[in-house]
């Protein structure tokens, strides 16, 4: 069976007859509230990205990842510019920078699927 994704305005135009409840604590409502918040989605799309496995990305994560590849950016034209003066120190900041979006990506992935933890090694 062939399966084909929907861009968010097409599914937008689904018509979605089918509501479905489920009960939660007070405290628990809020942390998934907070989340779908923190993604910029509503409620439902949340909901229905993680019940049917799909990638939900918090809007702070792609926020920080932008900035250090915006440093990274940085770094190079500051590279670029001094003609390698400070060739070392600018490559062990790149690298120090794509460690962190590396771990930032694997923490991500981990807490979509469960486990938690950043590891910048």
């Amino acid at each position: 069976m062939n399966t084909v994704e929907l861009s968010n305005n097409q599914q937008a135009k689904i018509a979605r007859e089918v509501r479905l409840a489920l009960r939660v604590s007070k405290k628990e409502a809020q942390e998934i509230m907070g989340q779908a918040e923190a993604s910029r989605l509503t409620f439902s799309e949340y909901a229905r990205r993680l019940l049917l496995g799909k990638r939900v990305v918090s809007q702070a994560d792609m926020n920080v990842l932008a900035e250090l590849r915006r440093l990274g950016g940085l770094l190079k034209h500051l590279h670029n510019e001094t003609r390698g003066t400070y060739s070392e120190r600018t490559a062990t900041a790149i690298q120090d920078l794509g460690a962190y979006a590396r771990a930032l990506e694997r923490a991500h992935r981990e807490k979509n699927s469960g486990s938690v933890g950043i590891d910048t090694s």
